[in-house]
């Protein structure tokens, strides 16, 4: 899970608040400016939006096909000038295709419950 697993979805959950799909990314290293740490933001950023936009989402989760979704990079440090830079440009490529992106600091990874909405407690029915 993380940045470095850039094929890896992190966490899928219903928001029934705002009825939106929330795709999150974790990321728990400090953001120090490197240039590996922003590839792998961006390689998790492109899969995302493949994922999406490619209908792989659509044809593994058919009953949220028609919701919006947000995609929430959730980190435990505030994103480096150069990150947040990458985070913009990509906020406003996404937002072309009415797809959210979104930065939240959080404490923990374990403070969101990922789910895919089947009834099952996860994505395992």
């Amino acid at each position: 899970m993380g940045l470095a697993h850039p094929a890896v979805l992190d966490a899928f959950a219903h928001d029934k608040r705002r009825d939106t799909l929330i795709l999150a990314m974790y990321e728990t290293r400090p953001w120090n400016g490197a240039e590996d740490h922003i590839l792998q933001l961006q390689e998790k950023l492109n899969a995302y939006a493949s994922f999406i936009l490619d209908g792989e989402m659509a044809e593994s989760f058919p009953h949220f096909a028609d919701k919006p979704v947000e995609i929430q990079l959730r980190t435990k440090h505030q994103p480096d000038p150069l990150a947040l830079g990458l985070l913009q440009q990509a906020r406003e490529q996404l937002a072309l295709q009415q797809i959210g992106l979104e930065t939240i600091k959080i404490e923990d990874v374990e403070e969101f419950e990922p789910t895919c909405g089947c009834g099952h407690g996860g994505c395992a029915g």
